[in-house]
């Protein structure tokens, strides 16, 4: 029987990945809310903490028949990078680049009868122009240093130099923009009444808050990996760099 009652979202998250699809399922925040303890969520949202905590220990019990050895949290960091970039970050680009013309066309054919898709058009756009630099700021700056930290931590490289000081720095700002962009999905969401279709809706219509929603679980994991995985061992390798050269 496993003890929820004292282990954050985060924690739970990485012990078996396999969870965050219950906390997907009751829209639990498991990457920039992770730090809360799941029972004072429970309690903030109104949900049933014996029933998540039932459902938690089934996955985690066939997590544990099936073995998570090839999941993306036992990867280095290195490989992990090559694994946001390859997996999320594409996903990221091509759906924001197929939603942004979807969500116009709604929004022209639509927009006089529901007129709060003018107000989710607006978040969306807003999130499409965080989104893309920041990704372009993580592949080409952060994510160059910390696979150099890596390097370095063998003995391979010498210690990097960068211009920002401590690995801390660019996580922290990156950090924040994955705050704003939480914040604009959960925005999103309560605009469009958590994607309910109204009735009549047309394909095109129905494909936008699918897309909509497959964009904003992706994110979820993409931002998880980044916040609770990666970058916490990026800090670590910088600390024992650092400790290498003293």
């Amino acid at each position: 029987m496993q003890t929820f009652t004292t282990k954050t979202i985060r924690d739970i998250a990485l012990e078996s990945p396999q969870t965050t699809r219950v906390f997907e399922e009751f829209k639990i925040d498991y990457c920039c809310g992770g730090r809360k303890l799941l029972n004072e969520v429970c309690l903030e949202a109104g949900l049933d903490f014996a029933l998540i905590a039932k459902k938690l220990e089934s996955v985690m019990n066939d997590n544990s028949r099936s073995g998570d050895s090839g999941l993306p949290e036992k990867k280095s960091p290195s490989q992990l990078i090559d694994y946001i970039i390859g997996k999320h970050h594409l996903f990221t680009a091509q759906e924001v680049e197929r939603l942004t013309p979807l969500m116009e066309k709604v929004c022209q054919r639509h927009g006089e009868q529901h007129p709060e898709l003018f107000k989710l058009q607006t978040i969306f756009l807003a999130l499409a122009d965080s989104l893309i630099p920041h990704m372009r700021k993580e592949e080409t700056v952060l994510f160059p240093f910390i696979q150099q930290l890596e390097l370095s931590s063998t003995g391979e490289v010498s210690l990097p130099a960068s211009h920002f000081g401590t690995v801390e720095n660019p996580i922290r700002m990156m950090m924040s923009d994955h705050e704003e962009d939480g914040e604009r999905l959960r925005v999103m969401r309560e605009i469009s009444n958590d994607y309910v279709l109204p009735d009549g809706a047309c394909p095109s219509y129905t494909a936008l808050y699918a897309g909509l929603q497959d964009l904003e679980k992706d994110l979820h994991r993409h931002i998880h990996l980044e916040n609770n995985v990666l970058f916490p061992a990026a800090t670590q390798l910088e600390r024992d760099v650092f400790a290498l050269v003293r």
